[in-house]
């Protein structure tokens, strides 16, 4: 099983590129980061996590730019977008962040994917469908699909068009970067079996994740796809051993432990925490 830490990064945390170099040190598999662009002060969205949003989801830098300052001072950490919010995302201007995050990294980039909870923050991107947005985040991720493996691609569905093109450059990883998509238990799984490469669960939200897993590998058998085509990833979970061991156990793929944006002096003695659980479960 492999281990990674995700954190949002702010201007009073530790500093991204200082995170990656300190989790890529320490043998963390993969650093990732999430993605709110603003937080509307009318919002009525609740959050999933609880009654009263935190300050850091005001305070997030841009993910594309904190994990490109990662990617630049490591080697070998796999960085990822923990979720990248496609549904308010020009397709266009996504897939070339995408591939030029995979060339700058070479070819250390997950993409992952999520169609959020903030309606009113999406609405201030133009997408006002709030319940339409899972169709809209597949064409978009489908027409990015053309973009990375065609050199004169186009697309023309419902919600996503655009006329030939050429883009460069394309990922280095062939035919794209994995597309790990996130949500619960059957829909999101539903998503990442039909078009992703993984499926991302948060852990601790929508119920027991484990018990999900048998269900879900059945899903992947009705659909012709192999576990390790769609490898089950646990988002932001806890540093709890013997759960940990029972993801082991499970089947999981990929653990991905939840750090607070905390000065750097804070945050170290967590990734040490994080190391001695991951060294207790191998």
């Amino acid at each position: 099983m492999k281990f990674g830490i995700t954190m949002f990064p702010t201007d009073y945390s530790i500093a991204p590129q200082e995170l990656a170099l300190e989790a890529e040190a320490r043998g963390f598999e993969s650093l990732w980061f999430p993605e709110h662009s603003h937080i509307p002060t009318n919002r009525k969205s609740p959050w999933p996590g609880g009654p009263d949003l935190p300050k850091w989801y005001f305070d997030t830098y841009d993910q594309f730019l904190a994990l490109t300052a990662a990617a630049a001072v490591t080697k070998t950490i796999k960085l990822g977008t923990g979720v990248c919010l496609v549904v308010q995302r020009d397709p266009i201007y996504t897939a070339k962040e995408v591939a030029t995050l995979d060339r700058i990294s070479n070819g250390r980039f997950l993409f992952g994917v999520g169609g959020g909870w903030n309606a009113e923050e999406m609405a201030d991107h133009g997408t006002t469908d709030f319940k339409g947005r899972f169709k809209l985040m597949r064409q978009r991720i489908e027409a990015m699909k053309e973009i990375w493996t065609k050199s004169k691609p186009k697309f023309d569905s419902e919600l996503v068009k655009f006329d030939e093109m050429m883009q460069w450059p394309k990922p280095v990883q062939k035919p794209h970067p994995p597309i790990i998509v996130g949500g619960g238990f059957p829909h999101g799984a539903r998503r990442a079996i039909a078009y992703g490469n993984g499926w991302m669960p948060i852990g601790g939200r929508g119920g027991d994740t484990l018990s999900m897993i048998p269900p879900f590998l059945e899903m992947l058998k009705e659909k012709d796809r192999k576990p390790e085509e769609v490898p089950v990833l646990l988002f932001g979970v806890g540093m709890d051993v013997e759960a940990l061991k029972r993801a082991r156990d499970a089947g999981v793929d990929r653990v991905v432990f939840g750090v607070p944006p905390e000065a750097k002096e804070k945050v170290l003695p967590i990734l040490d925490k994080g190391i001695a659980a991951m060294r207790a479960v191998a």
